[in-house]
Parts: structure tokens; sequence; C-alpha cells
């Protein structure tokens, strides 16, 4: 099931659910693709993570907030057509 709205192109978090209302710029603008927790400052937080890692991390992040197994699956099934992901393809 695909949430409502944009959602991250990193991580795949709706950004709605993002606290501080998406990543930063460089300029300190809002970025319109990416989250706080995956984009600061016009850099991705862990810049040398693989789409592989960015799964794992996203996967322990749900099963931290209950999420059950089958739901996590689906949840980051679409992470690796991300616009982060496929740029570096």
């Amino acid at each position: 099931m695909r949430p409502e709205g944009p959602i991250c192109q990193s991580c795949g978090m709706p950004m709605v659910r993002d606290e501080q209302g998406g990543g930063t710029e460089a300029d300190g603008s809002k970025s319109g693709d990416y989250c706080s927790h995956c984009y600061q400052d016009g850099a991705f937080v862990l810049s040398d993570c693989s789409v592989d890692q960015m799964v794992a991390r996203v996967k322990g992040k749900l099963a931290e907030m209950g999420v059950p197994p089958p739901a996590i699956d689906g949840m980051t099934a679409g992470i690796p057509s991300l616009r982060r992901w496929t740029a570096t393809q």
C-alpha cells in the first residue's frame, strides 16, 4: 500500500511524517525530495549508504515501531526504485 502524498526519495518515508518538514538544501531551503533523516545541508546524511543498507535500516526502524514483518516487506519493497538509488545505477 502506497502512502498518500510525497515520499522521501531515499528512504520512502511519507514526507508528512517528517517532524522537520523535510530535509534542507545547502542554502537552508526545504528539500521537496528528501526527508530530514536522509538529507541535511544539501547532502545525504549517510553518504556512503548502499540501497541494501537503507532497506535494512528502514526495516529495523519499522520493526522498532511494532510494524508486522509482512507489512515491513511491503513498505520497503519500493526503496530500490526511489530517485536516490536509480540515479546512481
